[in-house]
């Protein structure tokens, strides 16, 4: 084991990686020993370097992309983030002057999605990439990942997938607006866009971005504080106290029929 994968194996090491090219600052989810899941450090992480990039005038665009076979699976169930600070996060994806496009290669899952739908292009690999909202499986609902989910994703696609907790690929996930494009080549399709995004102005781009999230941040002035309360209580019933054991357990939750 190297030097780097023995610090992530003890979560002494970052679980968020940086690197720039010509404008460009690609943020690594690297921590693949728990399916890079949203713990308070990685979102931590995570918040700490997109505001590095913020204020950093050589940025032009960031991509945020993954280690591993996961993009994310959701909240960490054992050292969740705090959902005020998982919230902020994905205003801070929203509200960050800059373009943010997220590069999928692998699994998204549950809480995963509510940091792909904060995004603003979302590209998936057709052969690698799926989704699932799983949050119903677990007796819970995707309550708070809905503030930029729901104004983004086509009504009756996000019926079907929010109430049956079911697998799709990337192709129906661009069918629903979840995602930009699935495509055959991921790094071919991101070329194209970073090359549109090196084109364009910091000004246009940072005012561009403004009138695209208008309804979003709707979202979130109106209803965050509502999403936090009933995504808090649903996680204390016996129904998701279930779910989760029967998820960690790896068996069928008691009404599975």
């Amino acid at each position: 084991m190297t030097q780097a994968s023995t610090s992530r194996a003890t979560g002494s090491g970052p679980l968020v990686t940086a690197a720039h090219e010509r404008g460009v600052t690609t943020l690594t989810l690297d921590s693949p020993a728990n399916r890079n899941a949203l713990s308070a450090r990685l979102v931590g992480a995570l918040g700490a370097a997109l505001t590095d990039c913020a204020t950093d005038p050589s940025v032009r665009a960031v991509v945020l992309t993954h280690t591993g076979s996961t993009f994310s699976a959701g909240a960490d169930l054992k050292a969740p983030a705090n959902p005020y600070t998982f919230i902020g996060l994905m205003r801070q994806i929203i509200e960050l002057p800059k373009p943010v496009v997220a590069r999928v290669t692998g699994h998204v899952r549950a809480g995963g999605l509510g940091l792909l739908g904060s995004c603003d292009l979302a590209i998936a690999d057709r052969a690698t990439a799926d989704f699932a909202f799983t949050e119903v499986r677990i007796g819970v609902a995707p309550a708070v990942i809905s503030l930029p989910l729901l104004p983004r994703v086509e009504p009756r696609a996000a019926a079907r997938y929010y109430l049956t907790g079911e697998c799709f690929d990337a192709r129906a996930a661009a069918a629903a607006g979840l995602i930009t494009e699935a495509a055959q080549d991921v790094d071919a399709a991101l070329a194209s866009v970073l090359d549109g995004l090196r084109r364009a102005s910091p000004q246009g781009l940072a005012e561009s971005k403004k009138l695209l999230n208008v309804d979003v941040l709707k979202a979130f002035d109106e209803y965050g504080e509502d999403v936090v309360q009933r995504s808090a209580s649903l996680f204390t019933t016996m129904q998701a106290r279930e779910g989760i054991a029967a998820f960690l357990e790896g068996r069928d939750a008691s009404w599975v029929l």
